[in-house]
């Protein structure tokens, strides 16, 4: 069970705003590869982007986190969830907030 409920979750769209609804990824190989931005949200202060592959749309959904930077990085950054708690809590609650409530 993840520690956060739907009430902690913020709906948000700056990275909509500043890259539209799709964004490249460099893969380890440095190949870039087309991605469908799916969702953006906040969660205590951190931000995150749910985002599917453009070529592969059938694949698994990446749950990636917003890095902000410094002062002097202007565009925000995409980078992997590697503390495996975080990404177990933030998935939960994406797949929570994006399923119908339950009224019984």
């Amino acid at each position: 069970m993840t520690e956060y409920s739907r009430k902690d979750l913020k709906w948000t769209d700056s990275l909509r705003l500043a890259f539209g609804a799709h964004v490249e990824l460099e893969e380890e190989n440095g190949k870039s590869q087309p991605y469908d931005l799916l969702a953006e949200f906040e969660v205590n202060g951190q931000q995150y982007a749910v985002l599917r592959s453009s070529l592969r749309p059938y694949d698994e959904v990446e749950l990636l986190r917003v890095s902000l930077g410094s002062e002097d990085q202007i565009m925000p950054e995409l980078v992997t969830i590697d503390d495996d708690d975080e990404w177990e809590n933030i998935s939960e609650l994406y797949d929570e907030c994006t399923l119908p409530i339950d009224e019984d």
